[in-house]
């Protein structure tokens, strides 16, 4: 008789799975991309690590759904500031704020996720999802061409440069030197100070016509 999966295996597993993937997370939102090995992921999840490769065949297929999990959060949550109420001005300098501080209150998983040296596997996804982002900024540009907050004449270069300038704009303060700053209790850039010069930036470049200084 051939063997067939119940259901309730098939549950458990995937219960199994979720779990690894929870744990896994956690060891890059608390360490980087470089604390997670399958061995101390094993350990975390309290399972033998002959276990893990169950479910992925190694690191970098982990660290690759890793990487999908948390960044689809961070696109799903720009994406409900871009489609908010508002010109597009206004959804563009929320969703601006609300990444910089989604960013600012998880430091090592937004730096792991947007600038941390990684394996291939994982740079590629990287790349696949900086174009959703660019989605998103089209969208927007495009409505803000429409209802005349912006005045941008190549909306697909644009985008690709918005998504680069939010990008670049955060390593530096939620790289590994500036939270040993902060921790040492020097002066460094606020949460505050940094998304004032993004979205002032942002605004200007896609030739924002409502008063900039008057809405920061």
């Amino acid at each position: 008789m051939a063997y067939r999966t119940t259901e309730a295996r098939l549950e458990r597993d995937q219960a199994l799975r979720e779990h690894i993937l929870g744990c896994a997370l956690h060891q890059v939102a608390e360490g980087g991309f470089a604390a997670l090995t399958m061995n101390s992921l094993a350990e975390s999840a309290g399972i033998a690590t002959g276990s893990l490769y169950r479910h992925f065949p190694g690191k970098a297929a982990l660290a690759c759904e890793v990487f999908a999990r948390a960044t689809r959060v961070e696109i799903d949550s720009l994406k409900t500031a871009f489609l908010g109420q508002g010109n597009a001005a206004h959804r563009l300098r929320r969703g601006i704020t609300q990444f910089a501080a989604r960013a600012w209150h998880s430091r090592q998983l937004a730096y792991a996720l947007i600038a941390e040296p990684v394996e291939a596997e994982v740079d590629a996804q990287r790349l696949r999802y900086r174009e959703a982002y660019a989605e998103l900024f089209t969208r927007l540009i495009r409505q803000g061409n429409e209802d005349g907050s912006f005045d941008v004449p190549n909306i697909p270069v644009t985008a690709a440069c918005m998504v680069g300038t939010v990008a670049e704009s955060l390593i530096g303060p939620l790289s590994p030197q500036a939270r040993a700053l902060r921790a040492s209790g020097l002066p460094s850039e606020s949460l505050e100070s940094v998304t004032r010069a993004l979205t002032l930036f942002c605004l200007r470049s896609l030739g924002a016509k409502e008063s900039v200084n008057a809405t920061l």
